[in-house]
């Protein structure tokens, strides 16, 4: 089997865990323990993903920074107000969405 066939599976799940993250947030704004533990399971997938098929490049690991300090302000130890806590949810789940596309767009498009 193709590197393709095999991921495209995962790709396709990965979008509906995204796809299902961001309709439980719009529907209920309640900070939810699936929500805050999702994102960093796709995160290691990602990475445990790309490390040994060598596509863990500069993007990836600038990113990664990206979505780690957004887990932090997140988590509430950066910055100091507690509504942000909401939009640094969302910032970090868009850096990982915009990982997981450059990540696929890289293994289908063979970039």
């Amino acid at each position: 089997m193709s590197l393709t066939m095999v991921l495209l599976p995962v790709f396709v799940e990965v979008g509906l865990t995204f796809a299902l993250l961001f309709w439980n947030r719009t529907r209920a704004q309640a900070t939810d323990a699936a929500d805050e533990f999702g994102l960093p399971t796709l995160f290691y997938a990602l990475i445990a993903i790309a490390l040994p098929l060598r596509h863990a490049d500069l993007v990836i690991v600038l990113l990664s920074w990206v979505f780690v300090v957004t887990r932090f302000v997140n988590a509430g130890l950066v910055g100091g107000a507690k509504g942000d806590r909401g939009l640094a949810w969302t910032a970090s789940a868009l850096v990982l969405l915009a990982m997981w596309l450059y990540f696929a767009l890289k293994i289908l498009l063979l970039i």
